[in-house]
């Protein structure tokens, strides 16, 4: 079993200990999710363990032990295609592939010089030892997966997204004994983060994975790790598993603690009392206390959290979109859409990348002017708007004085003063840190300050645009109750089902071309929902009764008026089943062409489109046959 061993691993920051004296095992079927606040060290132990970090203590591996290292922003060549990205790495499976390719390109030219016999056949050997003949096609399926279709496309024309994709790929195609992953699902579709899921159960190797992603974690991992002030704490099961954990671990400490408080209290009392004379025994106690109180508080406990803060009243007129049309580029974002917000909505907008639904925000903020229609903000809206890119912040600056810009403190709902200590040991921020340079922040952190920041200016409208692209799971835990007490009107972008789940109950689906979607409801349900839809066709009972679809009206017993197959019916109904069976052996007849040709992208995308086509019309013929099949006889 190959297993790495890490003993007493410690790494500092300038004066902050990130990790100290830290030990674990990490077993060849591990999946961890490692956790903690912005700033706690999880990408600093990621960077240690793949070997990019200075550190103290011992990381133990086997000689042949191999990890594979996706960063938050993958080191990619601006002037390279996808697919020469993809192999680019140092790994072994990449060097014997470019070897491969370059001494069959040196023996094509020279088929007769004996020396380059040689190399090419000791090549060849090389590719069956590393098992890299399939790798291309791998590579190809899983570009495909992630919705990258262009291999000829350069980095440098790619988004930051497209390029996470590329990293993705790029150590997914490894293999290695250890795949440690920084934010995988950052700019996944919901298809893709399935399909990773999938691809990461049945992965051999180990995996340590940092993601804000709890229905992620929850389907991935067996193992929790959390990074809380320098310590590792190790829970069993997923990220359900260790909510439950964690609050009996909180709980223990918390009492721990209350006994400590109680125990300097009577020693306190004995030292004030006075020793009648100053024994051995006696100094022995008088070191207890000294002891006592030293380390009284200066271990970290956490505590539940909530913000309350109070906010201007809000109107019944807040914002309203009609017939609008914007066109950003060769991209429609919006066609003779419109859109009626009110008080206390609570909306979520998802679907494609790169589809407009910022641009939505930003036309609602009054950022972004239409090519055509009315927006229209009430007089009594006060916004705030969490962008994907902060605002700039001095980095000569220290915390507390940043926020103190704002005001020196709150009120809260009940008209209550809250200091802007009080809110920064709420939003995570522990009272040692008040007072630290902005510039000693991590990036995560800044971004928890900036939404701070926002959220003390006391709006009545909040705007959040992918908010858990760059606050850890503690913060966006605390941004959820907020909003849960929250009087104002929120909409939210983001692709991460458990945050919408919990911050949104009406829902917009931008398809791309101005095609927007809207359902109520919960964000699992319509995943649900469209999962169903898309499966349910090929299993359905021919017994099943037709339901008639009703607008928004209480349900009612579906009159059955027709009883029997028309002529025309009927001849349809004696040819339909030999249809069906033509496209289920069409669809499986395209399934196998794209797999023999999964080096040929070209023939591949042509099979995939008449793949598609193919499902559809079976979906349709089976609906069809549905229906029919309750009225032939």
């Amino acid at each position: 079993m190959q297993t790495l061993r890490a003993e007493n691993l410690t790494r500092t920051y300038g004066e902050k200990t990130l990790f100290d004296k830290i030990s674990f095992i990490i077993n060849e079927h591990d999946r961890i999710g490692l956790i903690g606040t912005n700033g706690s060290g999880k990408t600093s132990l990621l960077n240690t363990l793949a070997g990019l970090a200075q550190y103290h203590g011992d990381i133990i591996t086997p000689n042949d032990y191999s990890i594979a290292y996706l960063k938050q922003i993958p080191e990619l060549n601006a002037d390279q295609t996808v697919m020469d990205a993809v192999f680019s790495g140092s790994q072994k499976v990449f060097k014997v592939i470019r070897y491969y390719e370059d001494t069959l390109a040196a023996y094509s030219n020279d088929p007769e010089n004996p020396e380059l016999q040689k190399k090419y056949m000791a090549a060849e050997a090389q590719m069956n030892e590393a098992d890299a003949w399939t790798a291309e096609s791998d590579v190809k399926t899983i570009l495909t997966q992630l919705h990258i279709t262009d291999l000829t496309q350069k980095i440098g024309t790619m988004s930051g997204g497209q390029q996470k994709r590329v990293g993705l790929a790029q150590v997914l195609i490894q293999s290695p004994d250890l795949l440690l992953l920084d934010e995988p699902t950052n700019h996944l579709d919901f298809d893709s983060i399935d399909w990773l899921q999938n691809y990461l159960a049945n992965y051999k190797g180990a995996l340590l994975v940092v993601t804000h992603d709890r229905y992620f974690l929850d389907q991935v991992a067996n193992h929790i790790w959390e990074l809380s002030f320098g310590r590792l704490f190790n829970y069993d099961g997923n990220y359900q598993d260790f909510v439950g954990q964690k609050a009996e671990r909180v709980e223990m400490e918390a009492s721990q603690d209350h006994k400590q408080q109680q125990l300097y209290k009577q020693e306190l009392a004995w030292m004030k009392a006075g020793a009648h004379a100053r024994s051995t025994k006696q100094q022995a106690r008088i070191n207890r206390f000294n002891d006592l109180e030293s380390n009284l508080g200066t271990t970290p406990t956490e505590h539940d959290v909530s913000i309350d803060l109070g906010q201007t009243r809000l109107g019944k007129q807040v914002i309203e979109l009609q017939h609008a049309n914007l066109t950003l580029g060769d991209h429609r974002i919006l066609n003779d859409f419109s859109l009626l917000v009110q008080a206390g909505d609570r909306i979520g907008i998802s679907g494609e990348n790169g589809a407009g639904k910022s641009s939505l925000l930003n036309v609602m903020a009054d950022r972004l002017p239409l090519d055509s229609g009315t927006l229209i903000i009430g007089e009594t809206v006060k916004m705030a708007y969490y962008t994907q890119q902060t605002e700039p912040i001095p980095d000569d600056k220290r915390i507390i004085n940043y926020l103190s810009e704002v005001g020196h403190n709150v009120t809260d709902k009940s008209g209550n003063k809250i200091s802007v200590s009080e809110l920064l040991e709420q939003f995570l921020f522990p009272r040692f840190m008040h007072g630290t340079l902005i510039r000693k922040l991590s990036g995560g952190e800044k971004r928890r300050l900036y939404l701070l920041k926002l959220l003390m200016e006391q709006p009545n409208v909040l705007f959040l645009d992918e908010p858990t692209n760059d606050l850890d799971i503690g913060t966006l835990t605390v941004l959820e109750d907020y909003v849960k007490h929250f009087n104002g009107t929120v909409i939210t972008v983001s692709h991460d089902r458990y945050f919408l789940d919990k911050v949104a109950d009406k829902l917009l689906f931008f398809d791309g071309d101005a095609k927007i979607e809207s359902y109520s409801g919960l964000f699992t349900d319509y995943l649900a929902q469209q999962q169903t839809a898309a499966t349910s066709t090929a299993a359905v009972s021919k017994k099943a009764k037709p339901v008639k679809p009703v607008d928004d009206q209480p349900s009612e017993p579906v009159k059955k008026e027709k009883t029997k197959l028309t002529y025309k019916e009927q001849q349809e109904w004696a040819t339909i089943e030999d249809e069906i069976d033509a496209l289920e052996t069409k669809k499986a007849d395209l399934e196998s062409q794209m797999t023999q040709n999964g080096d040929n992208y070209d023939k591949l995308a042509s099979l995939q489109t008449d793949f598609e086509a193919t499902d559809k019309e079976l979906d349709d013929k089976m609906a069809r046959w549905d229906y029919l099949s309750q009225y032939a006889e």
